[in-house]
């Protein structure tokens, strides 16, 4: 028969193992969105700079950089600046592949998935210079009327730089 304490302990045990599990659940929680909702940051009229890469987990290249992206996350908490880890990976792909990988890497900016499936019509609609190319940035501020479009790998040095000016 069970002792108070074994039961204690074993409560215990139950604990940590459900807030390890809520833990990292809400850590990787990722927006499924459409082409609208970017598009409602882009013409966001509050003076807030909004960092939107758009990456993918299978993109060497994204992964290389997405720890300056979590960089400017931590260090831009108190200010007015949000990140925005968009994955142009496959919706059928989001459990095992994106969710994963977040939890993997322990990602803290907000990750969404980018459920769009003709290329041609909206990354022309992000910046009609894109040549489709990943990992790609848009640095945008609409209230300072700021825009910085790259697509190509960027430094933390690089982003520093395109949230200053």
């Amino acid at each position: 028969m069970p002792t108070h304490l074994m039961i204690q302990k074993n409560y215990r045990k139950m604990l940590v193992v459900l807030g390890v599990v809520f833990c990292c659940h809400v850590q990787a929680q990722v927006k499924v969105v459409k082409l609208a909702d970017l598009q409602q940051l882009l013409t966001a009229k509050q003076d807030t700079t909004y960092i939107i890469n758009f990456w993918a987990t299978w993109c060497s290249p994204c992964i290389e950089e997405l720890p300056y992206f979590e960089e400017i996350n931590r260090k831009t908490a108190d200010r007015n600046v949000k990140v925005y880890l968009v994955s142009l990976d496959e919706i059928e792909g989001l459990d095992h592949k994106v969710v994963s990988f977040i939890k993997k890497k322990n990602l803290q900016s907000e990750v969404w998935l980018l459920d769009e499936h003709d290329a041609n019509v909206w990354m022309n609609q992000i910046d009609t210079s894109w040549s489709g190319a990943i990992p790609a940035t848009l640095v945008v501020n609409t209230f300072r009327r700021k825009r910085i479009f790259v697509d190509e790998s960027v430094t933390l040095q690089v982003l520093e730089a395109m949230i200053a000016k």
